[in-house]
């Protein structure tokens, strides 16, 4: 028998620290420009962040305006909105390295 992951779509700020940490390894260059479109229960337009681990499927709600917010705000990205060399090989000590999808665009379309 095939089991589906488990879909979750929740908040960045209410995933755990290591979820947020690979997600960062993944999108190295910040998340606006990965954001997906789909219509939630109520048939309103929202946007998330796709990320899936072995288990789950997460989709990370958040606005372009909202991803582009957490990257200023975040201190393991620099003034140019790129994940720091020394943040990126921290996580990947403690994570091993993850696919970076910020060059291949069309992967979730």
């Amino acid at each position: 028998m095939i089991q589906s992951k488990l879909k979750v779509i929740t908040d960045f700020d209410k995933l755990p620290t290591d979820i947020q940490e690979k997600i960062k390894l993944t999108y190295p260059e910040g998340f606006s420009d990965f954001l997906v479109e789909f219509k939630n229960r109520h048939s309103e337009t929202v946007y998330a962040l796709p990320y899936e681990t072995e288990k789950k499927y997460y989709m990370v709600r958040m606005s372009v305006s909202k991803a582009m917010q957490l990257i200023l705000d975040d201190d393991d990205y620099d003034d140019d909105g790129y994940l720091k060399d020394d943040k990126k090989d921290q996580f990947e000590d403690k994570h091993g390295e993850v696919e970076d999808f910020s060059m291949d665009k069309d992967y979730f379309v």
